[in-house]
């Protein structure tokens, strides 16, 4: 697109905006390229929070326009009008429509797909309507140039009477002469847009007076939308009610007429300053592509090709940074240990650095499942996914964007569970995040190994089919059949006000841009780190502390004990530590705990040395075999055979087996089902901002481990 003449920047008669450092609102269509503009003003300089009073991301980020001048940047969810059809686009309205909100906007910055400028207008004129401060920033003109799309932007800006800049936000052309508008002092557009009738004045009157509007279509928009604002009492409901009453007001078919006078107004500007010369050969490729990828057969045989990658990336890439990990924290709690002694040394040892580590750990997966996630939503192949696995999701309670998770959590529901922000419907996300721990996740891998050695026999059947791997695989399909009855449960429970719609533009396909991919690895991990790892930092000190101290002299007998125990028998050192830990921790606050729950786990067949691991695990589900092997003496190796032989040669009150494929089979279930990991709580806690998901989550998932395990014991007995 060729620009002849530099765009006249309209302003007032003051030089520059007033507060010191000024509030910016990005607002725009879903792929306007709003989220690269973002990033090109902030860089790394964002913070992820959530909105007052709402569980909708809300990002913030500082950009420096001058050396003297800053403005807080807030990235607003992506709408096509200001009628919300989600909870993520009502927080716009909330925020918008609200002059006493501590974020609102001295000037809003619209972002508008150059290619496609007649959908992306109706979002503008009604932002104009309301007499808000706006820039129009002409996103995408280079895919409108290849299209045959020419703008006159001089002649665009007289029309709409605000500055408009042609931009290309990913490559970051454009974005210097944004920040010199974005520093002016702008006036809002004195002639609207939409002309409201006649016959509806006397009654916005009234609204204008009642809350002290001086918009007309902020007074229209009160009586469209005052059942969702916040801050309306039952007083100023009942007499909107009446009001509207009176007046016959018709909402639906008002908003109707509006959108139609809307684009009428639009189609004469457009008429004047958009010519289509279309020639349009990469939407002709576009077309062919998605033959293909959207194809109902090689469709989902692509995708599921593509997400076998992303799984076997995310265990293969992500072991070895992990395993570093490990080794780096399991080497500085050695250097702590060898050069200082005493209690708060363990504390810093196995409670806070463990617990760190616990955290740190995740951050392999996280980065790596979001950087795939980040590249399939930037080249606009998520787009497609979500649309063909729209239909089958939804007969559970789900939508397309849901499958994304839920694969994820095979991996670890933890990055899986902060991917389901991309799902806009609110009955449709919490479901998501409700089931997506009932996939086999790795973590419990050393759980499966330890228990399918010790009570499935190594067999073969045709040569090659071993049944260990077979009963593994079907923990995994038991995990996926749980996720999708029990989201079909919570679909018929659940009520929201908002209907599930699925409305999918698909964007143009392109590379993408490697920045972007960087900020959105960079601003996950960080949520995760700072806040999911408060919270299990704390929890991990406090398991800790309940395994490491007992009741008056509770240790130091059982040391006594153990140490008798192990003189009787000739242990050698190694054994006589084990020996003691092991004393210990049955003398312990958790070994307390332990012996107190035996009498509601033993109908499942478990004692309270299960009982202890159950609750130690409760920190992370792989715990199980660390806390096993020190209840059974058998120390710091963790190795299956080890584990396998040792378990083996347990023997129950009567001299039996204790064992026995029906224990183990229940304890198998049990961690199928069961919510132990605190990890997961803890995001589900930051995602849901509310401390009721998780509870519930948890009640329904141990409810659900209990019963299964129960069943199982019985069945195998």
């Amino acid at each position: 697109m060729t620009v002849t003449t530099q765009p006249e920047i309209v302003q007032a008669e003051r030089p520059q905006i007033a507060p010191a450092v000024a509030k910016i609102a990005l607002i725009g269509n879903p792929n306007s390229g709003k989220t690269s503009l973002f990033n090109q003003l902030t860089g790394l300089n964002q913070k992820v929070g959530n909105f007052p009073g709402v569980t909708v991301d809300k990002k913030t980020g500082y950009s420096q326009l001058t050396s003297s001048f800053r403005a807080q940047i807030i990235d607003l969810p992506g709408t096509y009008s200001l009628y919300p059809k989600s909870l993520d686009e009502r927080v716009i309205t909330d925020l918008l429509y609200d002059p006493n909100s501590s974020l609102f906007p001295d000037l809003v910055v619209v972002t508008a797909d150059a290619s496609n400028l007649k959908r992306n207008l109706l979002l503008f004129t009604q932002l104009a309507d309301l007499k808000l401060p706006v820039v129009l920033a002409l996103n995408m003109v280079d895919v409108a140039e290849q299209e045959g799309v020419k703008i006159d932007v001089p002649a665009l800006q007289r029309e709409l009477g605000v500055p408009v800049i042609p931009m290309n936000a990913r490559k970051g052309v454009g974005v210097a002469a944004l920040k010199i508008v974005m520093m002016q002092e702008l006036q809002a557009t004195k002639a609207p847009f939409f002309q409201i009738p006649a016959d509806l004045k006397p009654m916005l009157q009234q609204v204008k007076d009642r809350f002290q509007l001086s918009s007309d279509y902020l007074a229209l928009q009160y009586a469209h939308q005052y059942r969702h604002l916040k801050g309306f009492s039952v007083q100023d409901m009942a007499w909107m009610d009446k009001l509207l009453e009176d007046t016959e007001f018709r909402s639906v078919t008002q908003q109707a007429n509006e959108t139609v006078a809307r684009y009428a107004r639009i189609n004469d500007i457009l008429l004047d300053v958009v010519r289509v010369e279309r020639v349009n050969k990469s939407e002709k490729f576009s077309n062919r592509l998605d033959q293909i990828l959207t194809h109902k057969i090689f469709g989902y045989l692509i995708f599921f090709t593509i997400l076998f990658l992303i799984f076997q990336a995310i265990f293969a890439w992500a072991s070895y940074p992990m395993d570093l990990i490990d080794e780096g924290v399991a080497g500085l709690n050695g250097l702590i240990q060898d050069n200082f002694d005493g209690p708060l040394v363990d504390l810093l040892t196995e409670g806070v650095i463990a617990g760190l580590g616990g955290v740190l750990v995740f951050v392999p997966q996280i980065a790596i499942l979001f950087a795939f996630i980040a590249i399939l939503e930037e080249t606009g192949y998520m787009a497609r996914v979500t649309f063909m696995m729209d239909k089958i999701m939804r007969k559970f309670g789900l939508n397309g964007k849901s499958v994304v998770p839920l694969i994820s959590g095979v991996a670890c529901a933890v990055p899986a569970i902060m991917s389901a922000r991309t799902i806009e419907n609110w009955k449709d996300r919490m479901i998501t995040i409700f089931v997506t721990p009932l996939m086999s996740c790795s973590a419990r891998i050393p759980v499966y190994a330890v228990l399918i050695a010790l009570v499935v026999p190594e067999k073969y059947y045709f040569g090659f089919l071993n049944l260990q791997g077979i009963v593994l695989m079907a923990l995994y399909l038991m995990g996926f059949l749980a996720a999708i009855f029990s989201a079909l449960l919570l679909k018929t429970v659940l009520k929201a006000r908002e209907r599930s719609y699925f409305i999918m533009e698909f964007p143009v396909y392109k590379w993408p841009r490697w920045k972007n991919v960087g900020i959105t690895i960079v601003e996950k991990v960080k949520a995760f780190l700072f806040e999911a790892g408060k919270i299990i930092v704390a929890i991990s000190i406090i398991l800790w502390v309940l395994a490491s101290y007992g009741p008056g002299d509770n240790f130091e007998e059982a040391r006594e004990l153990a140490l008798a125990e192990a003189q009787a028998k000739n242990l050698n050192e190694v054994q006589t530590e084990n020996k003691i830990a092991s004393y210990q921790l049955e003398s312990s606050y958790a070994g307390i705990v332990g012996r107190t729950i035996e009498p509601v786990i033993r109908p499942l067949g478990y004692d309270w040395k299960i009982g202890i691991a159950l609750l130690t695990s409760f920190a992370a589900r792989e715990v199980f075999v660390g806390t096993i092997s020190t209840i059974y003496s058998i120390g710091e190796e963790e190795n299956v055979s080890t584990i396998k032989n040792k378990l083996l040669s347990e023997t129950d009150a009567n001299g039996d087996p204790f064992f026995t494929p029906a224990r183990g089979f229940s304890l198998m279930v049990f961690y199928l089902f069961a919510m132990q990991c605190i990890s997961t709580l803890a995001i589900v806690r930051r995602e849901t901002n509310s401390w009721t998901w998780p509870l519930a989550q948890l009640l329904y998932m141990s409810s659900l481990a209990y019963v299964m395990a129960f069943i199982t014991y019985h069945v195998f007995s």
